[in-house]
């Protein structure tokens, strides 16, 4: 009896582990395979740390486009501090962004977009 009993637990512990080893495996995954990257020029219009659990930076940037269209916004989030801190004092300021985008991250407490700023760049004007 007590062998059957072995045989279900392990049964049923590997039910439980098997799940939550895959969705970590996937997580990161989606956190460290780039999808694409590139980089988007204009001045960054708002810059927040958001969340009620989970606090990300969160940002957006007007891009600069030609006269007499309507202005484009790119949403972005920020994960180092070192980042944000650069993104904060670039407020106001024509600004390079250098992002990655990463596809099917399962959850907004990784950031609310799909696009990770790098590093910026202050532009001249």
């Amino acid at each position: 009896m007590s062998s059957n009993l072995k045989g279900l637990f392990k049964y049923a512990l590997w039910l439980l582990i098997m799940p939550i080893a895959l969705f970590s495996l996937y997580t990161w995954a989606s956190l460290n395979w780039v999808y694409s990257s590139g980089e988007r020029a204009g001045y960054v219009q708002k810059f927040s740390l958001k969340g009620y659990v989970c606090k990300t930076w969160e940002g957006e940037i007007v891009l600069v486009s030609m006269p007499g269209t309507q202005a484009e916004k790119f949403s972005f989030t920020v994960k180092g501090a070192a980042v944000a801190k650069k993104v904060n004092d670039s407020l106001g300021k024509r600004v390079k962004l250098i992002y990655e985008e990463h596809k099917g991250i399962p959850s907004s407490c990784f950031g609310e977009t799909a696009y990770f700023v790098q590093d910026i760049q202050f532009l001249e004007k």
